[in-house]
Parts: C-alpha cells; structure tokens; sequence
C-alpha cells in the first residue's frame, strides 16, 4: 500500500472520511455499472449562487479523496430540475411581468428574461456551467428537461406507476392532512398550456402508464407517465433519479435532512438501492438568513472573483461544511490568506499533514507554490492609504519591499493587488471612518514617529513590529490590543488591521511618519 493510501485511509479531514464510507459501500456491494457515481442536485429556479457551487466543489473533494483510495473510477454528475415549474418570479431578474405570464410552466419553456438563450432555465443551467467550468471541475451536466423527454426516465417512471400505492403510502404519511385528499407523486403536464399541474389525479393506469386527471376547466385528460408528459414531485423526484442513475453519493443542505428517509424509501421501492448521503449546513447572509436563488440575497460567484481568487472560494467551501457560515463580503479578505497560509505550510508537512491540508483538497493533491509575499490583508490596508490607489502605485511599494517581486514572476500577488485595489474601491473607502487620537494615544503616536525617525538599515517587519509594542508598552497601554486598536482607527480608519511592523515595511518608514503627522494635525479624522 502506498503511503499517500496508506495516510488517506487514516486521515481525519472531512473528504476522506465521507470516501471512506464510500468505500466501505463499493466493497459490502461492488456496482454492476463499473464505476462510483457521485451527483449533485441543482434547481435554476434563480440564478445560481454560490451554494450551488459549493455543492459540487465539495463533491469533487470527496470525489478526489475516494479516487487516492480506490481502485474503481468515480464520475460526477450534476442534475438539473429544469423541467419544475416556475413557482414564483426571482426578485434579481429583469422583465418580471413578462415573467409572471409564464408561472407554472417548464423552466425550459420560460423565454429567457436575459434575451440570450431559448429559455430561462437554459440561461441559468449556462451559468452554472460557466461557473463550474472556470474552476475546472470535471462533470457530466444532465438537464432533467432531456432526461424525462429523451426516455432515459421511462423505465423508472413506468416502475412509479406499477408501485404508485406504495409510492403514495411514503409520501402521504409525511403530509398534513388537507394536502393528503389532493396530493399525487405524479404532476402532469397541460397538454394545452403546457403548465406544470398541481392536480389530484384521478386514476393511475399501470398496465399503460398513464395517468387520468381534470383540469381546472373540468375537462378530462389522459396523459403517458413517460416521455416528459408528466413530472415527478420533487421529492418522489429524488429518491426515483437516484434509483434511476443508480446513484452512489449525493450530499445536500440541512433543510432536506428530514426528507432522508422519504428520498431513500422510494428510491428502494423503485428498485435502486439508497446511496451514501452528507448533510452541509447551510450559508446565510449579512442578517443570518438563509440565501436564496430566488431572494438574490446570497453572493454570486461572479461577485466573490471580483474581489479575490478562485482558490479562496474553495478554500472557503472547504471549512467546516457541518457549520453553519456567514457568506458576505467581509468573509473575503481572510478566506484568501489562509488559502495562501495553507499552500505556504504545504511545502513543509508530512504525507499525513498535506492530507489534513485544505491545499490539497483544493489542487487534488498538486497544491502549486504561493507567490504572495504581502498578505492580502496588508494590500487592503496599503490600498486605503495610498491617495489614488491603482495597481501600478501599490506595486511601487511591493517592489521596494520586496524587490524581486513583479506581476510576471508573481501571478498570484499581482491578481491579489487588482482585487485588493477593487475591494478597497467597494467596500473599505465607502465604510471607514477615522477618529481623533486621544491625550494618551497622541503621545504614543508621537514617540512612534520619532523612533521611526532614528530607524536605520533595512524595514525589517519583525523588528518594526518591535518597535511598535515597546511604544505601547512604555506608553501603559494594557491590554496591549488597545494600542493596536488606536493605531487602527487613527491611522487607518478601521477597526482591524495588520501586524502594524509589517506595514511600516510595506508602507514606507517616512510615509508611515507622514501619515501619523497628518493624523495628529487631525487630518484624517476631518
């Protein structure tokens, strides 16, 4: 045995434990199709959000960690419910009126609000692909608007109808009792208006597998269970495309944990055996709310690239899945040095350590070298400083600190520099707000400007950081993190902020003794 299988079989990091459950599963009962089959479920009611993505970051992770410990191959598949009526309008999307014509019907047969694809659930399946293709995931995208009409669903479908009562029996035992009278794991579709109808049906045909239902004019239809005429209800939908795609791994957020049993119970009465299940808590928003597609109160991935890289996203989707997590921006700026933290320690770790290691899961196993010689903390707090901040000033300054440092030998740091530069424009000049130093802080600042003065030989950031503890510490400050709170909102106008010695080195010693002159001028504060 390897030492990378041997490390990952013992391995305490989340992907490796959920692939070893896997395994477990593919050794008790090897599938007769060859392969491992993970899938993740995706429903482009709305645009997609960075839930969505997370979804399948995360699968690929367990994916990655299954395949260093086995021997059969794993594909993913990402499953598209395109073909689930339009319940409501999302709130982010233009046209609405137009939209809320088109309720009930297909997602694939809503004109697309956007003008750029056949239908509005085409745009938004296009998205998600974009999005997923831009991190290099490797997948099989299936649109559940193919898949029913295509009659790669049929024999499922026609399996329904034959166990419909048994089917029934699951799902009515989970459903108020108003709900119960009209409720059908089959919904048709209008042969006329092509909607998605929530009707009681009223006789379910095995032998010819179709359905009998009244439409809201009191007229009588006939419709096959096959060939995308009818849809299954979300839920009975889950459990019949896992026995349908004989699914061996699909994992979900916590509002579908109680539906578990529902899901795995119909996949087992159409056949399928249930697959291996992980529960990820969900994300909420600046208030603690759910996000949601619909809501548009979630960001987009488009959103977080904008302001820091693909890998920090990753990283992020990486931590703690069973917690539930804030997703605002403010969450950026850290995801991205402890991304650049984790590939730093990397070089250094063990077999054992590299596993337990987000870098790993992250880069399936080939974490590149980090180039980022200035945290991406530190180029927000340089960026908020500097009186025009653009790319080209902030490197003026990364050179002098770090003189071998350039965008070409440095792709990293020179993409953090452009995002540092937009976050700042966005979010930080927008929201700080410097205050006046008080009598005891003044002279701090003071005695901080003149040992500056005195400084010679190179900025050394450990040794400046030096410098600037003894100040507090002769000035009385105690806890110490007052003095750094001062520095903060004095100079910088935040809150938080940097190891102060490393941005002196950066800054500048002579601009760091400028910016505290205009400080105690009460410049800043004006």
């Amino acid at each position: 045995m390897s030492e990378l299988r041997d490390a990952a079989l013992r391995s305490r990091a989340w992907p490796f434990e959920e692939a070893r459950r896997l395994l477990d599963r593919v050794r008790r009962n090897p599938p007769a199709k060859g392969h491992v089959l993970l899938e993740t479920g995706y429903g482009p009611s709305g645009l997609p959000h960075i839930g969505t993505f997370g979804e399948v970051a995360r699968t690929t992770m367990i994916r990655t960690a299954f395949e260093a410990i086995a021997d059969i191959p794993a594909r993913l598949v990402c499953f598209s419910d395109d073909l689930d009526g339009m319940r409501k309008v999302p709130d982010n999307v233009p046209h609405p009126e137009m939209l809320r014509e088109h309720l009930q019907r297909p997602l694939t047969a809503v004109p697309d609000p956007f003008g750029t694809h056949a239908s509005f659930g085409d745009h938004n399946n296009a998205m998600l692909r974009r999005f997923l293709d831009t991190f290099g995931f490797e997948y099989e995208f299936v649109s559940a608007t193919d898949f029913y009409r295509s009659g790669r669903f049929d024999a499922v479908l026609l399996r329904a109808a034959e166990r419909y009562d048994a089917i029934m029996a699951v799902m009515l035992k989970s459903l108020r009792e108003e709900r119960q009278q009209t409720y059908s794991c089959f919904l048709p579709i209008h042969p006329e208006t092509g909607r998605v109808l929530y009707v009681p049906i009223r006789h379910v045909d095995p032998r010819e597998g179709s359905v009998t239902f009244t439409d809201n004019r009191g007229r009588e239809w006939t419709v096959p269970v096959t060939g995308g005429h009818c849809k299954l209800q979300w839920k009975p939908d889950f459990g019949a495309r896992w026995a349908a795609l004989d699914v061996d791994f699909e994992m979900y957020g916590k509002d579908h944990a109680t539906n578990t049993p529902i899901y795995d119970a119909i996949c087992e009465i159409l056949g399928g055996r249930a697959p291996e299940h992980f529960v990820y808590e969900l994300f909420l928003d600046q208030h603690g709310e759910k996000i949601s597609k619909s809501k548009g109160n979630g960001l987009t991935i488009d959103e977080w690239l904008a302001y820091a890289s693909r890998e920090s996203l990753a990283h992020f989707m990486f931590q703690k899945p069973k917690t539930a997590r804030r997703l605002h921006f403010d969450v950026i700026p850290r995801a991205e040095d402890d991304y650049h933290a984790h590939l730093r320690a990397f070089t250094g770790q063990e077999m054992a350590q590299r596993l337990d290691n987000p870098a790993w899961h992250i880069h399936a196993g080939r974490p590149p070298a980090s180039r980022m010689v200035v945290p991406y903390s530190m180029l927000l707090n340089l960026a908020s400083v500097v009186a025009t901040p653009d790319p080209a000033r902030l490197w003026a300054f990364i050179r002098r600190y770090a003189p071998e440092a350039g965008p070409a030998s440095h792709p990293d740091l020179d993409a953090a520099v452009g995002h540092a530069v937009a976050y700042v424009r966005d979010f930080v000049l927008p929201a700080r707000r410097f205050r006046a130093a008080g009598e005891r802080e003044a002279a701090a600042l003071a005695d901080l400007a003149a040992r500056l003065a005195h400084w010679e030989g190179v900025a050394d950031p450990e040794a400046l950081q030096a410098v600037v503890y003894a100040v507090g510490r002769d000035h009385g400050f105690e806890p110490m993190r007052d003095w750094f709170r001062a520095l903060y909102e004095v100079l910088l106008g935040a809150s938080e902020g940097p190891r102060f010695g490393g941005f002196v080195a950066l800054y500048g010693i002579a601009e760091t003794r400028a910016l505290i002159a205009r400080a105690l001028a009460g410049e800043l504060a004006a």
